[in-house]
């Protein structure tokens, strides 16, 4: 995989949730936001017990709140569909501080936004706690195909250069006194997105051949082997196992 890349959702720290193989944390969350997306909308309660394993993981890998509901704006657009679904939905209607809602829209809003943000939440510790050379090692480690594995290490690798490309380009307009300021000016940034692409595909080109003239067949050898212990998979299922203990008990009392 090549030399570690750190990334700005990566918070450098020493705590036991850092220590864990990568493989652990990722199965982990997997199963987490499973047994959340299971659980009855109905079940308020459950959601809460969520939000509080969260926190206490938060804690244990002495992640700073902040940093967390900083990440957690990603899921903007998502609330901004949630919140008009009450007004679009069809069904029963009731008033709320004067408002028609629908009243399942009301119920799929809620269910959008809880089991969201507690996905998202889940998705922002491992990134956080987990370097992205070490999340790839974790997919390899986890059987995930190849493939996919190699395309997401070039996605990571390249990603900053094609932004510094972008960079670049913004600068040299600039330089020459260009400001995209209305519709007359999409013809000048389209060119530049054409530009661009056509200047990354040449680069994965030379890339690629540069791979096979130093023996790429198709798959990157495994550098790094990470392995985990029986102690370390008992810790890291604990939250998904408090978890489902929630998720069952929601479905008896609903």
């Amino acid at each position: 995989m090549g030399a570690g890349h750190a990334h700005k959702l990566y918070r450098h720290a020493r705590s036991p949730v850092h220590a864990l193989p990568p493989h652990c944390k990722i199965a982990a969350v997997f199963c987490f936001v499973l047994v959340v997306v299971a659980t009855p909308r109905e079940a308020l309660w459950a959601f809460g017990l969520y939000a509080l394993l969260l926190a206490v993981v938060t804690a244990a890998a002495r992640v700073p709140a902040a940093f967390l509901l900083r990440r957690l704006l990603i899921e903007v657009p998502f609330v901004a569909f949630a919140v008009l679904l009450p007004f679009v939905a069809q069904g029963e209607r009731v008033t709320v501080w004067g408002l028609s809602l629908s009243e399942s829209g009301l119920w799929g809003a809620w269910n959008i936004l809880a089991k969201g943000t507690l996905g998202v939440a889940a998705s922002v510790l491992l990134a956080s706690t987990t370097e992205l050379r070490a999340l790839l090692l974790g997919l390899q480690r986890l059987r995930m195909p190849p493939l996919l594995v190699q395309i997401a290490s070039f996605m990571i690798r390249y990603g900053d250069v094609v932004t510094d490309e972008m960079r670049r380009m913004r600068i040299a307009r600039e330089s020459r006194g260009f400001t995209a300021r209305g519709v007359r000016h999409w013809k000048v940034l389209a060119t530049s997105a054409g530009a661009l692409f056509i200047r990354s595909y040449e680069r994965g080109e030379r890339v690629h051949l540069a791979m096979v003239s130093r023996g790429y067949t198709g798959t990157m050898p495994v550098i790094d082997e990470v392995t985990a212990t029986r102690a370390q998979w008992t810790y890291a299922a604990a939250l998904p196992l408090a978890a489902l203990a929630v998720c069952l008990t929601g479905w008896m009392l609903t």
